[in-house]
């Protein structure tokens, strides 16, 4: 007898054959990142790829025949950052060499192209974040640098920067390195930012005034309490954490603070109820904030309006919906994406179930290239059991023409997730013949905070990889897959996952792997990349590595080079200060001091993920070509 899954898989394997995705094509598909709408709620700035050479930054409107319009226009990344409170200007991020070395730059609407730089070309530190004070007279962001000694430094700085005079004043100074946005408040007397002074796994949320004066701390739930927090227009802060009363909650609960009297309302306790919130979206100059609660990497998000206390929860047939900002009446903004339809800018009425079919789609992507929706593989709901019995969920691609060969594709964080979305490398893979086998192992989000953090228990290398493991030979069992026939890849996490199933994996289970900026040894990989990034794998493997060589140890791939026997191509970008090419050295000398053949594509200008489209294009291809030629 065969199994639900397995004849849901049959029955769309039998389907009439789709047109075959040209790779060109598909890498002409506008990719959106991100979107940022304007307070006066007039413009929304997109962050696209594959409309100009790299990332650009984009306005659009929600005027019916409104069209993309480029605000930046660089060979290199640009993302938006911030809007100015008059909605003026857009302050930009550029990585320039894709080392992460961000420059700031500021852009005015009525001077499209015109960027004008506020920080320092290839900068010795990382800046992070950029926040408007309320007359635009200056931004706030972080640097792990120290503006006096001329240095950079492990600890972070949070820096107020005059735009008229270009000082700089530093209101304060983190214990330890930590990605940091700090965000000013909208009356511009405060700056909110968070520490993991005391602990790895903790955040704490502390309110400096914009003078320097009274840096205090004002959320913390515990010393490995999560909390996500922002601004809402009345000077209070919205904010979701994972642990009340010191105990950790399997869901997320919501609430607000007020700076003035110090007092906690929470909205919605995770304790009474069992909500899975996650994070939490600002809603500039309106009444509302937006908290997110996922399920199963489905959105769920709840629009909260401050002035009535009343929640909107969005509920939308198929796909992803996440609500940015009003638009014309009571009109939303919103991003909407599925498996099968590219991340688009859309209208909605938030009252109503929203059917993606009769939304306004304002940016209409799929209308840049011939693909059509019938041309891409979607993604399908697969479940299996792991080795200790915990039910994982992932996604399952099987295309209507197959080769028998199977990707598994997994996602980096680890503390992120794939959902249903489309991913240009799952679909060409899919339009190539390949089943694609997308696993959310534990520690993936989206799933309950327990389970983000199970894979604490026994560290990167442990139990997660059992789990894509046991999904590999489900796919086995089921039929879906054959032994002998299943290659693996990934980015960062997904690379470090990919090394260890060569590393680990019997040749019949994984026979050929991919690894993309995947760490190799973890005590190098701690020495040498970003500061703000070690107190992660501290995180995760309980310590440094002085604390911990043990595990550093055992749970390194390089150390057990000698157990490959399947099929190796190794990607890295030659820029990356995340997982550094140092990662790809010392496996390299070791791989050839054993004999160990392998394949390697490096790109001189790439950082951590490979980005730009010209190198997917040769990146994409070299994947589907090494796995059919190895599987």
């Amino acid at each position: 007898m065969f199994s639900d899954q397995k004849k849901e898989f049959i029955a769309r394997s039998g389907v009439e054959n789709m047109r075959r995705l040209d790779l060109n094509e598909l890498m002409q598909l506008p990719t959106i990142y991100d979107a940022l709408a304007s307070p006066n709620h007039k413009y929304v700035a997109l962050d696209i790829r594959n409309i100009h050479e790299n990332i650009d930054v984009f306005l659009i409107s929600a005027e019916s025949d409104s069209e993309l319009s480029p605000l930046t226009h660089t060979p290199e990344a640009t993302f938006s950052i911030s809007w100015a409170p008059d909605s003026s200007s857009l302050l930009v991020s550029e990585d320039r060499s894709r080392n992460e070395r961000n420059v700031l730059y500021q852009v005015f609407v009525d001077e499209p192209l015109k960027m004008h730089q506020i920080t320092e070309t290839n900068p010795s530190y990382f800046l992070r974040g950029g926040s408007f004070g309320p007359n635009g007279q200056f931004i706030v962001y972080s640097a792990n640098f120290d503006f006096e000694k001329r240095k950079e430094t492990e600890n972070i700085s949070i820096v107020l920067h005059d735009l008229s005079s270009n000082d700089r004043i530093v209101l304060t100074r983190t214990q330890r390195p930590s990605w940091i946005e700090p965000l000013v408040s909208p009356n511009g007397k405060f700056v909110l930012y968070r520490r993991n002074d005391l602990h790895p796994s903790g955040i704490q949320y502390w309110l400096v005034n914009t003078d320097g004066s009274d840096d205090h701390e004002i959320l913390n739930f515990g010393l490995t309490a999560k909390i996500n927090a922002t601004w809402t227009a009345d000077n209070r802060i919205a904010f979701v954490t994972d642990t009340i009363g010191g105990e950790l909650q399997d869901g997320g609960s919501i609430g607000i603070y007020d700076p003035q009297t110090a007092k906690v309302d929470i909205l919605k306790d995770a304790r009474e109820k069992k909500i899975y919130f996650e994070r939490v979206l600002a809603v500039p100059k309106t009444s509302f904030v937006v908290f997110v609660e996922i399920f199963q990497t489905k959105l769920i998000p709840h629009i909260y309006d401050l002035s009535t206390g009343q929640f909107v929860r969005i509920n939308v047939s198929q796909g992803n919906l996440l609500p940015i900002s009003p638009a014309n009446g009571d009109l939303w903004y919103g991003l909407y994406y599925s498996s099968t339809n590219p991340t688009d800018l859309v209208t909605f009425h938030p009252g109503k179930r929203v059917d993606i079919d009769q939304v306004t789609n304002l940016t209409r992507l799929l209308s840049f290239t011939n693909i059509k929706k019938e041309d891409l593989t979607p993604a399908k709901e697969y479940f299996w059991k792991s080795v200790d019995g915990l039910e994982i969920h992932g996604w399952l691609y099987s295309p209507r023409v197959q080769n028998g060969k199977t990707v598994v594709y997994v996602h980096g964080g680890p503390t992120s997730h794939s959902a249903d979305k489309l991913n240009p490398l799952i679909q060409y893979l899919c339009s190539r013949g390949f089943v694609v086998f997308d696993p959310n192992y534990r520690g993936s989000t989206g799933y309950g905070n327990r389970f983000r953090e199970l894979i604490k228990e026994e560290g990167w290398g442990g139990k997660e990889q059992e789990d894509i493991r046991a999904g590999i030979e489900s796919l086995i069992a089921e039929g879906i897959a054959k032994r002998g026939k299943i290659g693996i890849t990934g980015v960062s996490y997904g690379g470090y996952s990919s090394w260890w199933a060569i590393t680990h994996f019997p040749i019949e289970i994984v026979a050929a792997a991919v690894p993309i900026c995947g760490m190799t040894d973890l005590v190098v990989d701690y020495e040498t990349t970003r500061p703000d990034l070690r107190v992660y794998s501290e995180e995760m493997l309980g310590g440094t590595p002085q604390e911990r060589p043990e595990k550093y140890f055992e749970r390194s791939p390089i150390n057990f080079l000698e157990k490959i026997k399947g099929k190796l191509l190794i990607v890295q970008g030659l820029q990356d200060p995340n997982v550094t090419p140092e990662n790809l050295r010392v496996v390299e000398e070791k791989l050839s001091s054993n004999g160990i053949p392998h394949e390697k594509l490096e790109f001189e200008d790439e950082g951590h993920g490979i980005l730009k489209p010209k190198n997917q294009r040769v990146l994409y291809r070299r994947i589907a070509d090494f796995f059919e030629a190895n599987l």
